[in-house]
């Protein structure tokens, strides 16, 4: 195992500063931090890092596609998985700033022929914080009948099917991290926009911020430049069968180059109102350090602590990370596709920033 410490040493003598985060160099060069942890770990993927919305260094190492030969390149797609919740809460916001929806919206408010009971105590808010209690019906239907996840079902019906069950708690009191919270947020904005929520997405979160490699899918045979998903000793080619009413909560794809955008421009660049921004950078659940739709992590930047927007992803074989500190506007990619520990990515991201490992 790498040893992390040495990593920020190795770091401080590349010239990596708690000011900036980042070795001085062009993109594609050698850094010797990347290099150390890419040996160590046998990483494949992408590494990519940068301010202000532009990349100071990106490498792909390894294979997008062992089959077929095919090399990962820093254009090339990865399933970004639970990231795909950040972009769903963004395009939430903006909806929000347009008069559609509120954060203390109820259900059913909005989808009128929601349970009555519990649709108006879960709001907006608590789905979009994974504190709803609503409890996901869909995987375990899953486990039952794998035929769940082959086959189409409305945004409608997937909450009639998976997303009507008995509270499992009191909206707000515990965090969850239930699939179907998204299944109604789909729902919720279909209702409102009248729009199929895949478009409305585009129009007013990927288009707007120039993510033109940024697109949901059911598997990654349906988009191309795509990164396979793999996992195991030696390598086993996954599956990665989305439907498209698991957009909203893992369905994206999207390349290391758009995540950095996006970060910049929804972080730092007014792209959301200051209450808007207010509100996806507030922590609802301590223990588990979770906003709305992402995480804020705290890091330990010498005697100073940095509070940074947390995205990550794990789906399959595919794990990403986006770190963007709200301090310099620098950010952090990594995307994986050979089942490697969150846990170890998100250090590793650590000590991109310069940070130093967390005491627990």
């Amino acid at each position: 195992m790498i040893d992390r410490r040495q990593l920020l040493v190795t770091g401080a003598l590349l010239g990596l500063t708690p000011a900036t985060g980042f070795a001085k160099e062009s993109l594609g060069q050698d850094n010797p931090v990347v290099d150390a942890f890419v040996k160590a770990h046998g990483f494949q993927g992408i590494v990519m890092t940068g301010g202000a919305g532009k990349a100071s260094y990106a490498r792909a190492f390894g294979m997008a596609d062992s089959e077929a030969g095919r090399p990962a390149t820093i254009d090339t797609r990865y399933a970004i998985a639970s990231i795909s919740k950040w972009l769903t809460t963004v395009t939430a916001l903006k909806l929000a700033e347009r008069g559609k929806l509120a954060l203390d919206t109820p259900i059913a408010t909005i989808l009128r022929d929601y349970r009555p009971d519990t649709g108006a105590k879960v709001t907006l808010q608590h789905l979009l914080s994974n504190m709803s209690g609503i409890p996901s019906m869909f995987l375990p239907a899953a486990k039952l009948d794998p035929g769940v996840l082959e086959r189409e079902v409305s945004a409608a019906e997937g909450v009639r099917l998976y997303a009507s069950a008995d509270l499992a708690f009191e909206p707000g009191s515990k965090f969850d991290y239930a699939m179907t919270n998204w299944f109604i947020i789909t729902a919720m904005v279909e209702a409102v926009t009248g729009q199929p929520f895949q478009q409305v997405v585009r129009t007013i979160t990927l288009d707007p911020l120039g993510l033109k490699h940024t697109d949901a899918a059911r598997s990654s045979r349906d988009l191309p430049t795509t990164a396979a998903s793999y996992r195991g000793a030696p390598l086993v080619r996954m599956p990665a069968r989305r439907l498209d009413i698991m957009a909203a909560g893992g369905g994206y794809y999207s390349t290391a180059a758009d995540l950095l955008r996006a970060a910049h421009l929804v972080f730092d660049t007014g792209f959301l109102s200051g209450d808007s921004l207010r509100e996806l950078k507030t922590i609802r659940a301590p223990d588990d350090r979770y906003a709305l739709g992402g995480r804020i992590r705290s890091l330990q930047i010498g005697a100073q602590t940095r509070l940074a927007g947390w995205e990550t992803g794990n789906t399959e074989g595919y794990r990403s990370v986006l770190g963007h500190r709200f301090d310099d506007h620098s950010t952090v990619v990594i995307l994986n596709n050979t089942g490697m520990s969150q846990r170890t990515l998100d250090l590793f991201a650590d000590s991109l920033f310069g940070a130093a490992p967390p005491t627990s």
